[in-house]
């Protein structure tokens, strides 16, 4: 990723990557010896790269801002029990987290909730920007998982 490609980003999610809120999930871990707040700015990384490859001009705040908080639960889901259904529960855990603290619109909103399909089987992306980030989220938390492991 460029220097160029890295201020962008910055300039569109910075006040999110500078809240405390945000940083809070740098306290748990996502996959094998990733934090929630690594996987997600490589998932930010990875919709901006995809977004730009293939030129398809999705609007950047909505992408970019869902990426960056589409896992912004705030818990370490390796301590719930086995019956919490976390794949299934989280996008709405983190959809309200976002409203609650930062106020995100219905496109955001939307492209978290949807970022588990097909898991989340009813739950299906309906904006560009949504099937954005759940391809970005399926490729990263695979990279993730295979080959970032402590």
């Amino acid at each position: 990723m460029t220097t160029d490609q890295k201020k962008v980003i910055r300039g569109v999610i910075g006040e999110y990557l500078d809240s405390p809120y945000v940083r809070r999930m740098k306290n748990y871990i996502q996959h094998g010896n990733v934090t929630t707040y690594r996987h997600s700015v490589n998932v930010v990384k990875m919709a901006y790269l995809l977004n730009e490859k293939f030129h398809l001009n999705a609007d950047l705040e909505v992408l970019l801002t869902a990426a960056l908080l589409h896992d912004f639960y705030l818990y370490d889901w390796h301590d719930r029990p086995t019956g919490d259904l976390h794949g299934y529960r989280h996008p709405a855990r983190a959809v309200k987290n976002a409203v609650r603290i930062f106020g995100v619109n219905d496109r955001v909103q939307a492209a978290i909730r949807t970022h588990m399909w097909p898991l989340t089987f009813f739950s299906i992306p309906k904006s560009k920007e949504a099937y954005i980030l759940c391809y970005a989220d399926k490729l990263t938390s695979m990279a993730e998982t295979l080959w970032m492991r402590g």
